[in-house]
């Protein structure tokens, strides 16, 4: 159960008192801790950079991860990160009061990306696939220098299944974001706690909580995004069948490779007569069932 008080941290001071919201949090709480001990981000001496846009997920990811901490379930230390592109309009002293408010550990590092950005991409096309490089790779640098071991960011499960089917549609290719991986240079992790969280989720907490929420068009709004498109439509198939994202999302987690058609994933070839093996047997579609 959660604590009525609401001093384990600056960050719910202020808490609502209301079930619903009580409720929300523990709800929260419990899919943050489902996936770090689920995929293992926890490491001896571990130390990470919990990236802040200033949106809800961010705001959302960083108070989680400072409750558990509290609780003794996160035996890592956080340090705050806001990487300023310089972005036209964007608030550069919203996150730092904040974070120095909150009593929030934090580094603010300021680089100017969105020139480069628009500089390099044709005016017909979206920012978005440049920006998140060049985004990254200043953040993995940021985390060397402060000595931390994972790179942690704030998408949640609905990012995770608009990426799967960007990849299906545009892609071609079965792919998403993984909840905990290495980069290229293999000296630190990436993780995404929030991979068990609803967006519908932190928008609730983060609104709740009066968190200063930054807005994320802030380098200008772009018509005809892809992601955009796959939210409408997965947005169409929740309104049709209440619960049908969650059940996509579950669906990544229980993969069957024998019933897809990659043979570098399963030995079809070599697949011989008289060999029973209980995930091979041909699954019932769910009409005849």
């Amino acid at each position: 159960m959660l604590d009525d008080a609401d001093d384990i941290h600056p960050l719910f001071h202020g808490a609502p008192k209301t079930t619903e919201f009580k409720k929300l949090r523990k709800r929260l709480v419990q899919n943050v801790r489902e996936a770090v001990d689920q995929y293992g981000m926890i490491e001896p001496g571990g130390k990470w950079l919990v990236c802040l846009s200033g949106g809800k997920d961010s705001y959302t990811l960083l108070a989680i991860l400072h409750e558990l901490q509290w609780r003794g379930l996160l035996p890592v230390d956080l340090l705050a990160c806001n990487l300023d592109q310089g972005q036209p309009g964007f608030p550069a002293t919203v996150l730092p009061e904040f974070l120095s408010r909150m009593g929030v550990p934090h580094r603010i590092e300021y680089q100017d990306t969105y020139s480069i950005v628009v500089d390099k991409v044709p005016a017909n096309r979206t920012y978005c696939a440049l920006c998140s490089r060049l985004r990254r790779g200043n953040l993995y640098r940021v985390a060397r220098e402060e000595g931390c071991t994972a790179v942690v960011l704030g998408h949640h499960r609905d990012d995770i299944l608009e990426t799967f089917f960007m990849n299906l549609f545009h892609g071609g290719r079965l792919a998403t974001m993984p909840p905990k991986l290495v980069n290229e240079e293999g000296d630190l992790f990436l993780y995404r706690p929030l991979a068990h969280v609803a967006e519908e989720d932190c928008d609730r907490f983060a609104r709740a909580m009066n968190y200063p929420i930054i807005p994320c068009d802030l380098c200008g709004s772009q018509d005809g995004l892809q992601r955009q498109q796959v939210k409408k439509i997965l947005d169409g198939w929740e309104a049709n069948a209440p619960g049908r994202r969650n059940k996509m999302f579950r669906a990544l987690m229980n993969v069957r490779p024998s019933h897809l058609m990659d043979p570098a994933l399963f030995d079809f070839a070599g697949l011989m007569r008289g060999k029973i093996e209980s995930d091979l047997n041909e699954p019932a579609p769910p009409e005849l069932r």
